[in-house]
């Protein structure tokens, strides 16, 4: 990915910016966006010329296909401002592989890579004021395509409009958190579409989740669906267990999503002499491991809060709370992370890409 696009867009940029009205202090994740919007239509088999223009709704026809069966996928992206004001994208080009097998596993055009990547840059540099420095503060990125192609006949789609919205972001603080685990909803099932972020994945969850939270947790450690005994995603995340000093996570299957947060701690850790398992792992192994004192922690991995350390976690009704750990794996590797996607530590692994 280069740093300058040669890729041809039509940009019509805002008379006036938004940027002052925003409290860059008191942001809610996801609710504030940028003044530009990236977006490009997929018709008669080919995609068209991609637009930057002013951020505003559109319209759309009431028998769109996204509507009535569900063609929506989207990626999670952040962009990072160093102390020399320069802005920087974290393995873009994963974002981009990914997509497009979210694509094909939805039966949705592919996205060409020069309207990804390329489209990215320039939608950045016009928008790089919405990227603050410090720690904790990022730009969200949110890739999207959905069916427009219209008509209620189930069938895929001829017709999508992808696009990409900016979200300025700061530090992600959700509190203590406590999760139950699933004994009857699952996130994802074999042969369905649990390894694609596809939307109807996340809608899935909305209620179960809702049930976890009357009971008092802030998230489900979700299950495989056939016998519920093995562990395999966190809320929206990828999950760790730290088993005595060695860090144990699932392998990546149809139903678990390929993190790239996920992917980025495992060779971090690998670097730093951390053991890594991945391996089913059951729920039985968590109870045991309560009992004996070889269960030391729990983390969530994604793009948005990086690490999310999990304090506690229900089973056929009964809480188990994890130890405080002073050595713990899930700051130390956060830490690390972070440090290559500000650029305050040399990023040995390639992963940043300038824009």
């Amino acid at each position: 990915m280069s740093s300058k696009s040669n890729l041809s867009i039509d940009i019509t940029k805002v008379t006036s910016s938004k940027i002052n009205e925003v409290d860059f202090n008191n942001l809610t994740f996801g609710s504030v966006f940028t003044d530009h919007m990236l977006v490009c239509d997929y018709k008669n088999g080919a995609w068209q010329k991609p637009e930057i223009k002013p951020y505003a709704p559109f319209l759309m026809d009431p028998s769109s296909k996204v509507f009535h069966y569900g063609q929506a996928i989207f990626e999670g992206m952040k962009a990072f401002k160093d102390e020399n004001d320069s802005v920087w994208l974290f393995r873009p080009d994963e974002n981009y592989k990914r997509f497009n097998k979210s694509a094909e596993r939805m039966a949705m055009a592919e996205v060409d890579e020069a309207i990804f990547l390329d489209g990215l840059q320039q939608l950045l540099e016009i928008d790089k004021d919405w990227v603050k420095k410090g720690s904790g503060n990022s730009l969200y990125i949110r890739p999207f395509m959905i069916a427009t192609g219209t008509g209620v006949i189930a069938s895929p789609s001829a017709e999508y409009r992808f696009m990409i919205i900016l979200s300025p972001a700061s530090s992600y603080y959700s509190g203590e958190v406590k999760v139950v685990i699933a004994e009857h909803y699952s996130r994802a099932a074999n042969g369905g579409i649990g390894a694609a972020k596809a939307a109807g994945n996340y809608a899935g969850q909305f209620y179960p989740t809702a049930l976890a939270n009357k009971e008092g947790f802030q998230q489900i450690i979700w299950t495989d669906d056939a016998t519920h005994t093995k562990l395999e995603e966190a809320g929206t995340m990828n999950v760790f267990f730290r088993i005595k000093d060695t860090l144990v996570t699932a392998p990546t299957s149809e139903r678990i999503l390929d993190g790239i947060t996920r992917k980025s701690l495992i060779a971090i850790a690998e670097k730093s002499g951390i053991k890594v398992e991945i391996r089913p792992v059951f729920v039985e192994e968590l109870i045991d491991g309560m009992k004996s004192g070889d269960l030391k922690e729990i983390f969530g991995a994604g793009t948005a809060a990086v690490v999310n350390p999990i304090v506690g976690f229900s089973y056929k009704d009964k809480y188990h709370e994890l130890p405080k750990m002073e050595d713990s794996f899930a700051l130390r590797l956060k830490k690390v992370l972070n440090d290559i996607q500000y650029k305050l530590a040399e990023d040995t692994f390639d992963w940043t890409v300038k824009v």
